[in-house]
């Protein structure tokens, strides 16, 4: 009898041990805090690693966006078909993210990067490359419609970009010419130019072609902008004889508790490249022979 109880009494100790083991075991495999190290760097830093698979073989994008301003899927086939054009990766996986609106009539550069760290769901991992695109429904901060000045998308880190789908779409009615999907491409692909490395924004010039702008001083310097003509990385941001002041710091950055955006696309430029294209018979703008050869000297197509 007393076998019994004794047997009974290590099985139950068995039994016991055997469950808390397995709740350990249930415990160890949460999955780890995201390293996200790797997508908090300045624009441009990734440029080789986007453009060459000498590290990343793989691209995953994902395509965030306010309901309701979900891009054209003309604009995403035409923006990857790009993506194809100047870089080796084959393997392009788009991941779309519907959210709810921040309800901001227009958004700083920190309430952006704010929205990417609350919504953000893709990061780089092993051997692909995640970036980020946030399609907003509101303008950005500093716009000055009655000056032609409008922003239509901004980069502000090495895999972060901003379209602010509704003034794209405001400055796509504004045109019998030209469609939304057609807006859509030229600034997705202008700022991509942009974490591509382009221009001298982390991937070296060939030669020089980098334009100039007058900054707060009156002293020329480079704008990370092409001055080639038709090139889709030319600046030209107060182009078609807009007036005022433009919200932008000496280089054409702008700045936010120490974000820096490497590029604002204004309104004006984008419409002036692809009216110009357009009565060319198409509204496709493209980059030029200086910046293709950059991006060749980086690792690129």
């Amino acid at each position: 009898m007393n076998l019994l109880k004794y047997l009974l009494v290590v099985g139950i100790i068995c039994f016991t041990v055997s469950c808390s083991k397995s709740s350990s075991d249930s415990d160890g495999n949460i999955p780890k805090a995201v390293d996200k190290t790797a997508n908090l760097l300045a624009t441009g830093d990734s440029a080789n690693d986007i453009l060459s698979n000498d590290v990343f073989d793989k691209l995953s994008i994902e395509i965030a966006y306010v309901k309701g301003f979900k891009p054209t899927e003309s604009a995403i086939t035409q923006f990857t078909d790009y993506l194809k054009d100047h870089t080796f990766k084959e393997d392009i996986t788009l991941i779309y993210n519907e959210l709810p609106s921040p309800v901001e009539d227009e958004l700083t550069l920190q309430e952006i990067a704010d929205l990417e760290t609350k919504n953000r769901t893709v990061y780089t991992t092993d051997s692909t490359l995640a970036i980020y695109i946030y399609f907003a429904d509101a303008p950005a901060e500093g716009d000055e419609p009655e000056d032609g000045l409008v922003t239509l998308g901004a980069v502000y880190r090495n895999t972060s970009m901003i379209i602010h789908e509704v003034t794209v779409r405001d400055l796509a009615s504004r045109s019998i010419t030209i469609s939304e999907s057609d807006v859509e491409t030229t600034t997705l692909n202008h700022e991509f130019g942009h974490l591509f490395g382009l221009v001298d924004l982390g991937t070296d010039m060939v030669n020089d072609h980098q334009s100039q702008s007058e900054n707060s001083d009156g002293q020329l310097v480079g704008d990370n902008h092409c001055n080639q003509n038709g090139c889709l990385m030319r600046a030209e941001l107060q182009f078609g004889g807009a007036t005022g002041k433009t919200n932008l710091a000496p280089n054409n950055t702008k700045y936010t508790n120490g974000l820096k955006a490497g590029c604002v696309f204004s309104g004006t430029s984008a419409l002036s490249l692809l009216q110009n294209k357009s009565a060319k018979g198409s509204a496709v703008v493209g980059l030029d022979p200086e910046c293709i050869l950059d991006i060749k000297a980086n690792g690129g197509r």
